[in-house]
């Protein structure tokens, strides 16, 4: 079996997010897709729209999705009457996009598929659960640019993280920012259980809220978490041993908290998962080195990397130099699918 589908083994579901436009997901995809014909049958769907033949933002030629008979999609109605292969419609879902509501088939031929789905994570849940219901031993959701936050632990059960050349014209640039997504991503889990439900009762009743050394906790009034600094900096104490943040956490929240008040020191903060986080390598490691704790509530399962030391701009890095580098600074498998390392 091919060395990434035995990563793949054990979970049920799989998101596929790329650092980048043109960081060769795509190609990820379709490499999974080869090694798993005729011994896995898959589920598969889209964050937004993927498998068009010209990039919109690029203009350079896609690779295409191919897939074969016996998968199973969950795509918009326009993206299917893009497709080529032969299908049964299984079921509506209800879900519409701009393309049209989201259906899902059944393959009865092998052939090109053009995906398109939700971009909400609520909406992409319910599809990958339908798909499971539908006996799929393993669903993948295809990413889309950016949209790490589908790689959010309430979505799939493991994540395959794509990077490459079109992401930076500097290899080191490219290998940095590959590392610190993969810090941000897995980024250590609270594991004391009495926390974790205090955690969950603050998020289900507000954005932002603190935790004391005694158990009890407040719910601020806030009403995003971007812009809360003010709030957080006034209610820490040294009586306080969390502050629990629901949604993004900003560069300029942390550097607000860090250079207005000492208190953050050994608190732990913690948040929804890494994806939740948008912060430099800078203020993560000014944060860390000064006594301050981030945790997550839900951890992700980023089970490899794959690397593309190709750029659709005309340049590209040494690729066993680039894979070498990757592998250095990451903890995880990192696989060249272009060249089969």
């Amino acid at each position: 079996m091919n060395e990434i589908l035995k990563l793949l083994k054990p979970y049920k579901s799989v998101s596929i997010i790329g650092m980048n436009k043109n960081v060769g997901k795509t190609t990820t995809l379709n490499h999974i897709l080869k090694e798993a014909r005729g011994s896995v049958s898959l589920g598969l769907t889209s964050i937004g729209r993927d498998g068009e033949e010209l990039d919109r933002v690029t203009a350079t030629e896609k690779p295409k999705i191919y897939i074969e008979k016996g998968t199973v999609i969950a795509t918009a109605k326009q993206c299917l009457l893009n497709s080529d292969f032969t299908r049964e419609i299984v079921r509506t879902t209800g879900i519409n996009t701009p393309m049209g509501e989201v259906v899902i088939c059944k393959a009865l031929s092998d052939g090109y598929v053009d995906l398109g789905g939700p971009s909400v994570n609520s909406y992409m849940t319910n599809i990958k659960d339908q798909l499971l219901s539908l006996q799929c031993d393993l669903v993948i959701v295809d990413g889309a640019l950016s949209r790490k936050t589908f790689a959010s632990p309430a979505i799939t059960e493991a994540t395959v993280l794509s990077t490459g050349a079109a992401l930076s014209r500097s290899m080191k640039t490219v290998i940095s920012e590959t590392k610190h997504t993969m810090d941000l991503l897995s980024l250590p889990h609270e594991q004391d259980r009495s926390i974790l439900n205090v955690a969950t009762k603050i998020c289900d009743s507000g954005i932002v809220g603190i935790i004391y050394k005694d158990g009890t906790y407040k719910v601020l009034e806030v009403l995003t978490a971007l812009e809360a600094s003010k709030e957080i900096v006034e209610a820490l104490s040294e009586q306080v041993s969390h502050v629990v943040i629901k949604g993004a956490v900003s560069d300029k929240l942390i550097k607000n908290i860090m250079t207005s008040t000492n208190l953050y020191k050994d608190i732990t903060f913690l948040v929804e998962d890494g994806t939740k986080l948008f912060i430099s390598s800078e203020s993560l490691y000014r944060f860390h080195r000064q006594g301050g704790v981030i945790k997550v509530l839900n951890k992700i399962t980023v089970v490899c990397i794959t690397s593309n030391p190709k750029s659709p701009y005309g340049y590209e890095f040494p690729k066993d130099e680039f894979l070498k580098g990757l592998r250095e600074a990451v903890n995880v498998p990192v696989f060249d699918v272009l060249g089969g390392k």
